[in-house]
């Protein structure tokens, strides 16, 4: 009997922020439940259990970014997430998605912030179970787009302060 095991999707995207230092940007990432602040697709995010920005800490984040697996595009994406390593130094999170009506399965995302140019850089990677009705370069498009928002978001955010 042939073992059936799904296939794993890898992506990775990055962007370059302008004004903005990692040091300055590392607490925005670790605010791990108000990240509707800065990614534009969320509607709302916060958290379910734990304290916010620390290991084992689970969050509750909703909105359009992916279509939730019925197929209705008008209903609300929704996904709840533990955040399982932070690592103050290298200034990185890794959380995974705990359940959710997107069809992610065994997904992990790291997202951290290197200094890199005139600033920092954000990376945002992530490993995912091959999502049915989705292709992985429509995935890592949903993604650039979004990191480049949030980029935005972020510079703005420091340049206000």
């Amino acid at each position: 009997m042939a073992e059936n095991s799904a296939a794993k999707w890898e992506g990775r995207v990055s962007e370059t922020l302008q004004g903005a230092t990692a040091d300055q940007i590392w607490p925005m990432l670790k605010d791990f439940f108000n990240f509707h602040k800065w990614f534009p697709t969320l509607a709302n995010c916060y958290g379910l259990s734990g304290t916010n920005g620390e290991v084992g800490c689970v969050r509750f984040c909703s909105g359009f970014s992916i279509p939730s697996t019925d197929g209705s595009d008008s209903v609300v994406s929704w996904s709840k997430e533990r955040l399982v390593t932070v690592d103050d130094e290298r200034r990185r999170i890794r959380y995974e998605i705990v359940d959710s009506n997107i069809g992610f399965k065994s997904y992990v995302s790291t997202i951290k912030v290197v200094e890199g140019g005139d600033g920092g850089v954000i990376e945002w990677s992530f490993v995912v179970e091959a999502v049915e009705g989705l292709k992985l370069e429509d995935l890592v498009k949903k993604f650039e787009r979004g990191l480049k928002s949030m980029a935005k978001r972020m510079e703005v955010a420091v340049q206000q302060n």
